[in-house]
């Protein structure tokens, strides 16, 4: 085991380091360096409804929608960021206004929606979701479900600054 003399000078630079890093330095999330922005999909606007409410729960639920929103670069996490979330469900098709919702995102930029569970629509199960806010380019993704039991889908934004 290594031992660091104890110091004014190493104390000093520790104390820096609390500081800086918030008490120990396991407090602050990683921040990856270079992380580049999310493209939008093929296909992820389909039936896009602008300005759709943001809800509590999409219909009965069932299913989770859930995901997070870094700003592209450092990864930091993006709160109070608008998802809007649609598909093709037990309870509508993608198209119907009762199948579309949107939520914010909480602190550590993590969003979650439940609503009816995802059914096939062209032969694929799969989730519609954009980020819309307006401070960040739009991006829509397309998530397809590995299969069609499944009750939840993840889907990740890293938004580059409008």
């Amino acid at each position: 085991m290594t031992k660091v003399p104890f110091s004014r000078r190493n104390f000093v630079a520790a104390g820096g380091a609390v500081v800086a890093t918030g008490v120990s330095g396991l407090l602050v999330p990683a921040r990856a360096k270079g992380l580049t922005a999310t493209r939008s999909m093929r296909g992820g606007s389909n039936n896009y409804r602008p300005g759709a409410p943001i809800v509590e729960k999409i219909g009965g639920g069932g299913f989770w929608m859930t995901g997070t929103v870094r700003r592209a670069g450092d990864g930091a996490p993006l709160a109070g960021q608008r998802i809007q979330i649609w598909a093709h469900t037990t309870e509508g098709h993608e198209r119907d206004p009762q199948s579309h919702g949107a939520t914010l995102t909480d602190a550590d930029g993590v969003f979650r929606l439940e609503m009816p569970q995802i059914v096939p629509a062209f032969g694929q199960p799969h989730g519609h979701l954009a980020y819309d806010s307006g401070d960040f380019e739009t991006v829509f993704l397309r998530p397809v479900m590995a299969s069609a039991k499944d009750i939840s889908l993840e889907a990740h934004f890293i938004l580059q600054p409008a």
